[in-house]
């Protein structure tokens, strides 16, 4: 193993530890064929954190190549048991070293520490939830006739491309291998160019755990050259994709024109939170707050649409204000730190743009709005009011600390506005009255609607979206079905 596939890097958290920069392809960190690499940058400080090799459609050809000798070989007479043992191990490893995990996601994506750990915490949760899958995928008898004999298996599909995105490195990472794995295919996978680091030290417990070499790869590149390279490959059979819509499009395009490989989405979202002027006004500010702020707005479900009653609507927004300004923005490694830097000086720029338009198209600043401190890409988290419903920050996804809080006044009108988007992956609803919950979560089209709460994510409970948010859905058991294939077998008796 060479030596240039590993430097010392250092957290306040975990001190001096070894980070891996090369690709993970066959159970090794190898550089790249062409010797590339690209710079990492601290979203904190904008300082260079160090240089990770980068993949380029021959690293994609040779770590597919080493996926399919593995499903074909090694991993296929790996019994469905063996492969959640492989799976439970992992999650054991990734739970003994859950601070080093943490530490180094604050440091690439620059979350709050706190936060940091929360993720980890979720991701050993789902690698350990289908670990106890992979001995539960079952088929069917069928009873057709007395002289016959019938029945299904699942089957994997093959050599999986799975492309992750940077507000959530490791978490889906886990949301994406969990699943794949369990039910026997072998995966390529590549990290966004953003955040690569938190992945490859994830990388070394694949090792650790047993998993046979080539059946879990993980390279670090771009997505135009690397992530193209997937989604038009021959030889993959499936591509799962988190990220934009926009991406997501040229990606289902690149697999059809390609192999017609199956396809999986996650995309974009512009959710609708929802609060009813019977709602316990304290709990749904804080939940309105977390809805947003959380991972500091760069959430695919993040309730940036704030509609609220106009019984309550100027109490709401005064208390709204005030708590959003009590978040603590800054060093991602203080515990108290609520929320830290965008991910890079491109989506800094982008939110601070969508700003700009909110101010230019006449919605007022209730707070925020501006730049937090001198260094780093730290935004001040912001609410604006006095909105239409045409306005560029009501109608598009931001993937920053903005929302926007709008009054309404009925139900059917609400229904109505919440649906108004292209988007259909989250809402929420807040009200002491269960009939209006159910009924209002029935009629709005959004692949989650939370009641009385905000991002309760757990991965025994699926995740996807309706319209332009995604097609499938992650976690659970529905998971499972992105990763298998129904096959019958008819046997004639004598």
């Amino acid at each position: 193993m060479s030596s240039n596939v590993f430097v010392e890097l250092k957290t306040p958290i975990t001190g001096t530890y070894k980070q891996p920069t090369g690709l993970f392809i066959n159970n090794e960190f190898v550089e790249g064929v062409d010797k590339k690499t690209f710079e990492v940058i601290n979203p904190a400080t904008e300082e260079v954190i160090c240089s990770i090799h980068e993949a380029t459609e021959k690293d994609v050809d040779i770590a597919v190549a080493a996926a399919r000798k593995a499903f074909e070989g090694v991993w296929r007479d790996v019994t469905p048991q063996q492969r959640g043992i492989y799976l439970l191990k992992l999650a054991d490893l990734l739970e003994k070293n859950l601070d080093l995990l943490a530490a180094v996601e604050s440091l690439d994506n620059g979350k709050s520490i706190t936060m940091a750990r929360g993720d980890v915490g979720a991701v050993v949760g789902t690698i350990r939830y289908y670990g106890g899958w992979a001995d539960k995928i079952e088929g069917k008898t069928i009873d057709i006739s007395p002289d016959s004999f019938h029945y299904t298996r699942q089957e994997p599909l093959g050599v999986c491309g799975q492309i992750i995105p940077w507000n959530f490195p490791l978490l889906m990472l886990a949301w994406k291998v969990g699943p794949a794995l369990a039910t026997g295919n072998t995966i390529i996978m590549k990290t966004a160019e953003q955040t690569p680091l938190s992945a490859l030290v994830f990388a070394q417990f694949v090792k650790e755990a047993g998993f046979p070499p080539g059946v879990l790869n993980i390279i670090s590149g771009f997505g135009k050259i690397a992530g193209a390279a997937i989604a038009s490959h021959m030889d993959i059979d499936k591509v799962a994709f988190t990220g934009s819509t926009m991406v997501g499009r040229q990606i289902m395009k690149a697999a059809a024109e390609s192999n017609l490989k199956k396809v999986t989405l996650e995309l974009g979202g512009k959710s609708p939170n929802i609060i009813f002027n019977d709602a316990d006004i304290d709990q749904a500010i804080d939940w309105v707050n977390f809805g947003i702020y959380f991972n500091h707005g760069q959430t695919c479900c993040a309730g940036s649409r704030v509609y609220v009653q106009e019984g309550i609507y100027d109490k709401f927004v005064a208390a709204f204000k005030q708590r959003a300004q009590q978040n603590k923005v800054g060093d991602p490694f203080h515990d108290e730190t609520f929320q830290g830097p965008q991910v890079s000086q491109l989506q800094y720029d982008r939110i601070m743009g969508y700003i700009k338009a909110g101010k230019e198209e006449g919605a007022t600043v209730e707070t925020g709005g501006e730049r937090h401190g001198d260094k780093g890409y730290f935004i001040q988290p912001t609410i604006f009011t006095n909105v239409r419903h045409d306005m560029k920050i009501m109608k598009e996804e931001i993937f920053g600390p903005v929302c926007a809080v709008a009054k309404f006044s009925t139900e059917e009108e609400v229904i109505k506005l919440g649906n108004d988007s292209n988007y259909g992956l989250a809402a929420a609803v807040h009200t002491k009255d269960l009939n209006t919950a159910i009924r209002v979560s029935n009629h709005l089209r959004a692949g989650t609607v939370w009641v009385n709460t905000y991002n309760a994510l757990h991965h025994q409970l699926p995740f996807g979206g309706y319209k332009e948010s995604g097609i499938g859905r992650e976690l659970g058991e529905a998971a499972l079905a992105n990763y298998t294939q129904c096959k019958s077998v008819a046997i004639k008796l004598n």
